[in-house]
């Protein structure tokens, strides 16, 4: 076979030769200066037969191609890595305690093998060692979770960090085990990293590698408790340990997870004599009351197992009237039901079959629709929804079937199935009921979850915004109080892998109706809260949804939440054709309110990538259908987010009108949040115009404003900008501590933007204050923040700084090319008064480098664009610069017509440093 495969292949090899030396023949063959030699010479004379020739060579060559795929010789190709059962994008999310959960009573001896947990953890904290992973493997229902947690109470002083517990659900009936970027996203986040910190993007390995990366660097220098519960393999498990050895990481799995690094703590049954000493002490009974030789005969049916223990135990606590032998006989009774099963299932089988049997009917009801319930916890709530009962009812079976261990108790008052038990009462229904029952009970526990996400959109979504409609049958549902925006986002974090679990379910049994609302639910959340890259899959398979529906509003809606959460990524080419096709689809189905919002997020993608004309296209559309359709809400963003456009063109009293509008609008609507983004607006407006005062007052309302809406984010915007406000007026001291202040808030929030911008202030201030080495290094640091960004208007910003410091060290060339790339920037943006700017620093430069005439044409220029704007700061440093010019080349005389009217500007604008500079210079030209 090998032989004929490396025929065939010489033969194609062959034949590519033949055939590249024919066409070159041919080719010359009218040539008259290039000759080939010998016997290729004739076929070059003949080039008909050449053609001929050619085509020969090309059909054989063909032939032999297609006899390659015939060759069925195996080729060794690495293995691919693993992927997950379900491929449909939905995104999922890890269950994060940040607190151990509670140890429990049914905890006995385990001795030998925390002994020898407590001696590996102790040699290596007194060596100085790093902490190896502890593996703590074994069957199912053996007491690992158990061991874990047990172990972490007892080890907790030694981490005084924190302690984390994960359930990665590997093997979990009916949810896919936790894929390791989700679970490095939750864990980020119970670490306090925020959203806009942890990194995300379409490369899922990248993502990974990048989030295990800051993990590591979290965990650093840390002594802090991480069990990772549930583990299915060593891939999922990797990229969570931490990078310093520290840290203590405990692992369960029903599989062999063995690596050279790691040490493996097996977990068996329980020995004989220890699973009879834990049967007595949970069974409630006086050890001198048991048939000691029966309790041995049950331990050993359950197969030694703790959690087969526990059940039988409870039985006879629960039954005081039953004696061992009785209950023996009931469990005799109950593994002969379970003959089909192989013995080893049998062993515990029996043990849930006889503890659920025993329960009322009511209660076996409730506990099969446990079974069926997606999510990985549950509170009362969600319990009673699954059996469609009152929540005091449903916390009272919950109880109930804690106590019968048949459910485990998570903190904050939430329960959880045994991963055994979710199996077996999965297995209860009949095949021809379950897939009925599963519809049934998704269609309640996502109605459920629309009712409670409406009350937590309250408190997410701005006065005067959209929210998500009610489901039908809302007012029947009981929902969790939230009365504060804390309480909702408490709700929405620990229900959120559950959303996510049902809204894969609901997908699973085409109920795409359930998919797209739970989706437009769950954006005002994943707006704010992210992980963004999570809100993308999840956005992305409502489309899908409602393209198999052919719901074409459903689509433009997921279309446009897509595009905006890619704005939010700076992914802006994705926003644009996200935002571009929803407005299409909303244009199909006449939705005109849609349509106006899809117009004016692409209208901000515009604005943020420097294309200022279909941003201002795109708001003035959007402005004319919210006013058709009457939406105030929408009115104002639109004018707000047009008057930014007429500011960064300079346009600055369109943009003082469309800003006003819209802060009236924010008002009559109390939006905070809008009112102090607009207040913010036009305060940099009138810091443009001058008038620094007013500035000052709406820069400091928008930053209260911001305070009181605990929004870290914008209060940096806004200490940012009153502390531009306090330099122009020679506060110094204070516009340091604003810019610093800025960006320590944007350091811990992840905020790459206003940390480059905040750097660039601070690298002016140093520039001011005679540090020019720092400065320059402050520049340079933004400069390459806005690069990577892609910021056209920071970049331009940071380069016109750069040519100062530039020029400061006579660095005069560097200095030229830096403002030259600037102004290109400029103009590009339609930005007049950054351009004023640049030809004033620009002509310092020349008048600092001897050539003031050159300095003065710079100046004029600077001028003229300063007078059209009206932009008096840049217009006294042109008169300023005009006047030194002109001293400078004709004499002073010549140069205090335009020094006195750059001091009236400096004085009307209260900017006391250079009016104190232009009066010292015509009092030494006077003298």
């Amino acid at each position: 076979m090998r032989l004929r495969r490396g025929i065939a292949v010489a033969g194609v090899a062959g034949g590519v030769a033949v055939t590249t030396m024919l066409v070159g023949l041919v080719t010359n063959a009218v040539s008259e200066q290039s000759q080939w030699p010998g016997w290729l010479g004739w076929l070059q004379e003949h080039a008909w037969f050449s053609f001929v020739l050619l085509g020969v060579v090309m059909v054989v060559g063909t032939g032999l191609l297609a006899a390659l795929p015939e060759a069925r010789t195996p080729v060794q190709v690495a293995e691919p890595p693993r992927q997950p059962e379900d491929r449909s994008g939905i995104p999922g999310a890890a269950l994060v305690l940040r607190s151990l959960p509670r140890d429990t009573a049914a905890f006995t001896d385990r001795a030998a093998e925390l002994e020898r947990l407590m001696l590996s953890v102790r040699a290596s904290q007194e060596h100085n060692e790093p902490l190896p992973v502890h593996v703590v493997d074994g069957m199912p229902g053996v007491g690992k979770t158990t061991f874990a947690v047990h172990a972490g109470h007892v080890l907790s002083e030694r981490f005084p960090d924190g302690q984390l517990f994960v359930n990665l659900n590997g093997h979990t009936p009916g949810r896919n085990p936790v894929q390791a970027t989700e679970a490095l996203a939750s864990l980020l986040a119970a670490a306090g990293v925020p959203t806009q910190q942890i990194p995300m993007g379409d490369d899922l390995g990248a993502v990974t590698e990048a989030r295990a990366a800051m993990w590591r660097g979290q965990l650093a220098d840390k002594k802090a408790l991480l069990i990772l519960d549930n583990v299915a393999s060593y891939q999922q498990l990797e990229p969570l340990l931490p990078g310093g050895g520290g840290c203590l990481v405990l692992v369960t799995s029903r599989k062999r997870l063995a690596a050279n690094e790691e040490v493996v703590l097996p977990v068996e049954a329980l020995p004989p004599g220890h699973a009879v000493d834990l049967f007595v002490r949970l069974s409630g009974r006086p050890a001198h009351s048991l048939d000691r030789a029966v309790v041995a005969t049950l331990v050993r049916m359950c197969g030694y197992l703790p959690l087969g223990v526990s059940l039988l135990a409870a039985r006879l606590r629960h039954h005081p009237s039953w004696s061992a032998e009785g209950l023996r006989e009931r469990l005799v009774a109950a593994r002969d039901r379970l003959g089909e099963l192989r013995a080893g299932e049998r062993a515990v089988t029996a043990t849930f079959d006889l503890s659920y049997r025993d329960l009322p009917q009511e209660r076996q009801s409730f506990f099969q629709g446990l079974g069926r319930y997606p999510g990985t916890d549950l509170d009362a709530y969600v319990g009673a929804t699954l059996g469609s009962l009152s929540v005091s009812e449903a916390r009272r079976h919950l109880d109930a079937l804690y106590d019968d261990h048949l459910i485990d108790e998570q903190p904050g008052g939430r329960y959880q199935l045994h991963d055994l038990l979710r199996d077996y009462a999965r297995g209860l229904a009949t095949e021809e009921s379950a897939s009925m029952d599963d519809a049934q009970t998704i269609t309640r526990v996502c109605t459920y979850y629309l009712a409670a996400l409406v009350d937590a959109n309250s408190h997410m979504v701005r006065a005067g915004a959209h929210a998500p409609p009610p489901p039908e049958g809302a007012s029947e549902v009981e929902t969790p109080p939230m009365e504060s925006r804390a309480t909702a986002l408490e709700w929405l974090e620990n229900e959120r892998p559950n959303i996510f679990a049902c809204i894969r379910r609901a997908n699973s049994l085409d109920l795409h109706g359930f998919v797209i609302r739970l989706a437009a639910a769950m954006a005002p959340f994943l707006r704010q809260a992210g992980p963004w890259d999570q809100a993308v899959g999840l956005h992305r398979t409502a489309a899908d949804a409602a393209r198999r529906t052919g719901d074409r509003r459903a689509l433009a809606n997921a279309l446009a939440e897509l595009g905006v959460v890619r704005r939010f990524m700076a992914a802006y080419p994705e926003a644009t054709e996200a935002l571009n096709q929803a407005v299409v689809e909303y244009e199909a189905v006449g939705d005109q309110q849609g349509k106006a919002d899809a117009l004016n997020q692409a209208g901000i993608v515009w604005y943020l990538t420097a294309d200022t004309e279909s941003s201002a296209r795109a708001q003035t559309e959007a402005l004319a259908l919210y006013r058709e359709v009457g939406d105030r809400f929408g009115l104002a963003n639109a004018l707000a987010d047009l008057g930014m456009v007429r500011r960064q063109t300079s346009h600055f009293d369109a943009s003082m009108e469309a800003q006003t509008e819209a802060l009236s609008i924010y008002r009559e609507l109390r939006d905070r949040y809008g009112e102090a983004n607009s207040l913010r607006d036009l305060g940099v407006v009138h810091c443009l115009l001058g008038d620094y005062e007013r500035a000052t007052r709406q820069h400091q309302a928008a930053f209260d404003i911001y305070r009181e809406l605990d929004d870290r984010v914008h209060q940096a915007y806004a200490l940012n900008e009153l502390g531009l406000v306090r330099r122009l007026t020679g506060d110094l001291d204070q516009a340091r501590d604003a810019h610093t202040q800025a960006l320590e808030h944007y350091t811990e929030l992840g905020d790459r933007f206003g940390r480059a911008n905040s750097t660039r202030h601070l690298g002016v201030l140093e520039r001011v204050t005679g540090s020019v080495t720092e400065a320059t290094r402050l520049v340079e640091e933004a400069l390459r923040a806005y690069r990577d960004l892609g910021s056209r208007g920071g970049e331009a910003a940071a380069l016109s700084e750069l040519g100062v410091v530039r020029g400061l060290v006579r660095e005069r060339d560097g200095a030229v090319e830096a403002f030259q790339r600037s102004l290109d920037i400029l103009r590009d943006l339609g930005d007049r008064c950054g351009e004023a700017e640049v030809l004033n620093h620009w002509g310092m430069l020349l008048r600092a480098s001897d050539n003031p005439a050159g300095g003065r044409e710079h100046f004029e220029r600077a001028l003229s664009l300063a007078r059209e704007i009206r932009c008096p700061f840049e217009e006294a440093r042109a008169l300023e610069g005009i006047g030194r010019c002109d001293g400078a080349i004709d004499g002073p005389a010549q140069a205090e017509g335009a020094l006195r009217e750059a001091l009236t500007l400096y004085r009307r604008l209260g900017v006391s440093a250079e009016v104190e500079a232009i009066e010292r210079l015509l009092a030494t030209q006077a003298g």
